[in-house]
Formats: C-alpha cells, sequence, structure tokens
C-alpha cells in the first residue's frame, strides 16, 4: 500500500514521501502512530499543493541542514570498546555510541538521524548522519580496544609461558638424546668389551 510519510523513518523514507509498504506495517504501525496517511488521490493532491506553498520553507530546512553537516566535515571517531583476547568486543558498537561520542564533540545530533551497521569486532566502520533526504554525512569511525593494555600484557604473558614451555621441552629433549647417546656408548663399550680376545 501507498503511504505519504507525516515525518522522517530513517530506513523507509523522509517527511512527505510517498512510500510503498506492506499493508499490515501501513494500518498497524503508520497510521495509528500518526506517522503517515493512505496516499489516497486526494491526499497526493494536498501533499502536491502544500510542497508548492512549502518550496521556501523546504529550502531553508535543506540549508539549515547543509549548515549542520558542515559542522561534520573532517570529522572521524575513535570509539575504544572492551574486547576479548580474540579480538571479540563485549557486545557491540553501534549508533547510538556514534551519536554520542558526536555530542561529546559538541556536534548536536540526535541520535534517530544516525545509522550504523554494528561493530562486532574491532577496525574501520562508517556511520551515517541523514540530515535531510539529500544530505548525509559519512563519518568514519575507528573501533579500537579500551583495554588494549590488559590484552597486550595477557599476550605477553601467555607468549613467555609459552617460550619457559619450550624451552623446558628443547632442555628435556637435549638430555633425553644426551642420555641415548651415553647408553650406545656404554653399549658399544660392552660389546668391544666382549669381542676383546681373551688374555692367555
Amino acid at each position: 500500500m501507498e503511504i505519504i510519510l507525516k515525518e522522517d523513518i530513517i530506513g523507509l523514507g523522509f517527511k512527505n514521501d510517498i512510500v510503498n509498504v506492506k499493508s499490515g506495517y501501513g494500518r498497524n504501525y503508520l497510521i495509528p502512530q500518526g506517522k503517515g496517511v493512505i496516499a489516497s488521490p486526494s491526499a497526493k493532491k494536498i501533499l502536491a499543493e502544500n510542497l508548492k506553498q512549502q518550496a521556501h520553507k523546504i529550502a531553508a530546512l535543506k540549508a539549515a541542514a547543509e549548515a549542520k553537516a558542515a559542522q561534520l566535515e573532517g570529522v572521524a571517531l575513535e570509539i575504544a570498546a572492551k574486547v576479548s583476547a580474540t579480538g571479540q568486543l563485549y557486545g557491540s558498537v553501534g549508533a547510538a555510541q556514534v551519536a554520542d561520542e558526536l555530542v561529546k564533540l559538541g556536534k548536536d545530533v540526535d541520535r534517530k538521524i544516525v545509522t550504523m551497521k554494528d561493530a562486532k569486532k574491532l577496525g574501520d566502520y562508517e556511520a551515517l548522519v541523514h540530515f535531510h533526504k539529500e544530505v548525509t554525512v559519512v563519518i568514519p569511525v575507528k573501533v579500537v580496544a579500551e583495554n588494549a593494555a590488559e590484552l597486550k600484557a595477557a599476550a605477553d604473558a601467555e607468549a613467555a609461558i609459552r617460550a619457559a614451555a619450550d624451552a623446558k621441552a628443547a632442555a628435556a629433549a637435549e638430555a633425553e638424546a644426551e642420555e641415548a647417546a651415553e647408553e650406545v656408548e656404554a653399549a658399544e663399550a660392552e660389546v668391544a668389551a666382549e669381542d676383546a680376545p681373551a688374555e692367555a
């Protein structure tokens, strides 16, 4: 069914967009919540008239969105998260954390307009900030280990234990080889003694 959106819904469309949705979603959620109306011919006519009258207002909204977007130019975020020894995050990093970090930087961004695929591992990601249907800003997000020092210490300790175990195994192997060599020597000496001609 066709719906005229009454507000921006990230992932679906923006205010005054005509979108196609499943009738259950439209009738049970969008319309009762006041987020949309059925796109009947008369509703479409009213929408077209409203858009014509609001053209200057829409242009002003777009200009305001562009001004906000300009404030985020060159912004890149680094978000620290707790990580297991295997590099997996405890939980995940998503749009909410990105919005919080932007607010910490003094950027006025509503978390509802931020989208990002949840990060479950360390690495580089991208968050999108949708200020307007024609104004979207891409923000690079780097997820780093909050407990990097702990992880390094754990890895170093593990490496030291492994090195000690390897050294112990090498020493044991060497001792075993020496013992075997001594046994061979003793056996050879015994054989030589048996083969020696008896004294007259």
